[in-house]
């Protein structure tokens, strides 16, 4: 068979499985599993295939006319080379293991036909955009991504959180891709096409007129989609959907969407020097903003949530600087130990009973009760905090090298100050990254207070998938040599420099977020004595339900073992000694949706309020005032219906003596004249 085949099987068969899945989810149950794993499997599987036989050297390209326009043709094409070849290998292996984690995961969910079906459906559409090799065809799976982001956020649909969260995920999403939608017609424009290649030659020839116009407005589409700042807000709260959804979409798939689009499209980037400077500004901030709100989370898929967007900033960055290579490695390594992430955090959940970590930090031996999720989440944030010699210290070792690089005036096209943004914010999200991620391995793992109940270990199905994936986060990074001849033959190996500023900042972020948990625990332990004191003296129970309940959550609500309440009191949390009075600010986002609410929602909707109003008071009055006018008119002509004939002639006589006069006075008064 051969490659192209190959390659066109990859989409094609989660598609054909979500197909079947939706037609045969409700008469046939038996077959939902299988036809949710075995097409995504088979996908990988091909995927690794293509990817062997592309082997990093020559770009697979085939294309045939989807239809005649007159002008643009739009082809059903593929395009293949290095970049493409291992993110759909990401892909596929990611939503695998999503597929197999979700059966023990959602096993007694009675939509979970339903989910399996938009999994499918999710993962065909990010192979699509892997793979295509046309622009427009690339926004047909881009927008599937978006419908079914919507459809999977909003899988608990019966919670106003995720009502919210889905609707909200689907809106911001949108408005970033109208400027998108437009860029992409004015490339079109100016090239001629919307092949890649095709695009790709004319950008070299210098064949485009409006270059910061059209990176820009490509720009924003990928800020919607990659959650890079402002259109970042909607990430956080799609964690009102399934974990296992978060593993998928937020980790490697529509999250990173975006930033492969750029890297695809780098040269059409590249012409413009002013947009690759608020290419590298949007980086900056989205990683420094999204690593202070993510200390200040006390939801641990919020966490992860803002962790991803500041990793997405990191790769944006990489890109800022000129360096597609870079960002794909991170890419593919985050992606790796992302999903890992969410779905060790995904397995807590289900044995503490909430989402919360300050809950998490008054329960002992959780990590005793779930040993599979606390060394696999112990190895995914030593690769997220960029510690040697896990994945994540080598990728994100290659972003600072290209900064580094930039900043130093070794580009030729960049300019030097999106070098400087991005190194200096990279090294203090360096810092706040391994913060967090020390935040969250002690307060999940090693609180202090009423024992975690042990319900036995996960299924296998869940357990397995974290090993697999533990696998590329502690060794992808050993093959950054070899794998960059996949790309554009850059080297992607650390340098002293980045390594020891990398690595320094890391490691100040840890043992400062340690020693004030240090301080947070004797604090909270000291706390837990006065209260069990004064209710020794006042008779008062000791214990008191706290707030956050296992009833609370969708996903704890699935399991049908019981979850006893946690006894409320201060939480061992060293987010807030850190940010002191930044703490509550980041905690709300920087307060950024309260924005949003007052310079755009509210005066929508006041400009909706007064459209009402005009309709309803203005128009319809006309509206109104015609029917009513006609009414009276009718009821007084009604009147002279009286069905008497004497009267009828009558009428007809006296109008026939008026019309008389009235031509005998104007005969008189013409003949006068």
């Amino acid at each position: 068979m051969s490659t192209t085949t190959l390659a066109v099987l990859v989409p094609l068969l989660p598609f054909l499985g979500a197909v079947a899945g939706l037609l045969l989810g409700r008469s046939a149950p038996g077959f939902v599993r299988p036809l949710a794993i075995l097409p995504t499997l088979a996908a990988a599987v091909l995927a690794v295939l293509v990817a062997v036989r592309q082997g990093g050297g020559e770009t697979i390209s085939a294309a045939t006319e989807l239809t005649p326009t007159g002008s643009v043709p739009l082809e059903l094409s593929l395009y293949i080379d290095g970049f493409a070849a291992l993110v759909a290998v990401l892909v596929g292996v990611v939503a695998t293991c999503v597929q197999v984690y979700s059966t023990a995961y959602l096993r007694e969910d009675p939509r979970y036909p339903s989910y399996a079906a938009l999994v499918s459906l999710f993962t065909s559409a990010m192979l699509l955009v892997v793979y295509s090799g046309d622009l427009m065809v690339l926004l047909v799976g881009w927008e599937v991504m978006g419908i079914c982001s919507y459809f999977l956020v909003g899988h608990y649909w019966e919670t106003e959180a995720a009502r919210s969260a889905s609707l909200k995920a689907f809106l911001v999403t949108k408005l970033g891709d109208v400027p998108f939608l437009i860029g992409l017609f004015a490339l079109a424009a100016d090239t001629g096409s919307f092949e890649i290649p095709t695009i790709l030659r004319t950008v070299a020839a210098g064949g485009i007129d409006h270059p910061t116009l059209i990176a820009l407005l490509l720009l924003a589409g990928v800020a919607g989609k990659s959650a890079q700042f402002p259109l970042h807000t909607w990430l956080p709260d799609a964690m009102a959907g399934p974990t296992p959804v978060s593993a998928l979409i937020h980790a490697a798939t529509m999250v990173a969407a975006g930033v492969y689009f750029i890297a695809r499209l780098l040269p059409v980037f590249a012409t413009s020097g002013a947009a690759l400077v608020v290419m590298a500004a949007m980086a900056a901030v989205t990683m420094v903003g999204s690593g202070l709100a993510a200390i200040a989370q006390d939801d641990i898929k919020r966490v992860l949530a803002y962790s991803t967007i500041g990793q997405l900033g990191y790769m944006v960055g990489a890109l800022a600087v000129g360096d597609r290579g870079a960002a794909v490695f991170h890419l593919l390594s985050h992606g790796a130990f992302k999903a890992l992430l969410f779905l060790g955090a995904g397995v807590i959940i289900h044995a503490a009973g909430t989402n919360s970590l300050g809950v998490m930090s008054r329960m002992d031996g959780l990590a005793k009760r779930t040993p599979d999720a606390f060394w696999t989440m112990t190895i995914a944030l030593l690769a997220l905090a960029a510690v040697p010699p896990f994945a994540g210290f080598f990728s994100k070792e290659a972003v600072l090298v290209a900064a580094e690089h930039t900043a130093t005036g070794h580009s030729e096209f960049v300019p030097s100050a999106a070098g400087w943004l991005v190194l200096v914010a990279g090294l203090l999200t360096a810092l706040l990254t391994a913060a967090y991620a020390t935040r969250l391995w002690l307060m999940a793992f090693r609180g202090r207070g009423a024992a975690a109940p042990d319900h036995g270990k996960e299924p296998l199905a869940m357990t397995g998938v974290l090993w697999l994936l533990a696998i590329p986060s502690i060794g992808f990074g050993l093959v950054a040599g070899p794998i960059s001849n996949w790309f554009d033959g850059g080297d992607l190996t650390p340098t002293v420099v980045t390594s020891v500023l990398g690595t320094g900042a890391a490691a100040i972020g840890a043992m400062l977020t340690y020693a004030l948990w240090q301080r947070a625990s004797a604090k909270a332990a000291l706390a837990a004595a006065a209260d069990t004191r004064a209710a020794a003296t006042t008779g008062t129970p000791a214990s008191v339900a706290a707030a956050e309940s296992a009833a609370e959550a969708p996903e704890v609500a699935e399991v049908t073992h019981d979850h006893p309440a946690v006894p409320a009191g201060p939480a061992a949390d060293p987010g807030k000694a850190f940010l002191g009075p930044l703490h509550r600010h980041a905690a709300a986002g920087f307060h950024l949706d309260a924005v949003y609410d007052r310079l755009f929602v509210r005066p929508v909707q006041a400009a909706a309020s007064l459209v009402r109003f005009l309709d309803r008071e203005v128009v319809d009055t006309y509206v109104r005032g015609a029917g009513t006018g006609t009414q009276l008119l009718g009821s007084l002509v009604r009147r002279a219906q009286t069905g008497n004939v004497q009267s009828y002639l009558s009428a007809l006589l006296a109008g026939a003596v008026v019309l008389a006069i009235a031509t005998a006075v104007l005969a008189n008064v013409n003949a006068g004249s």
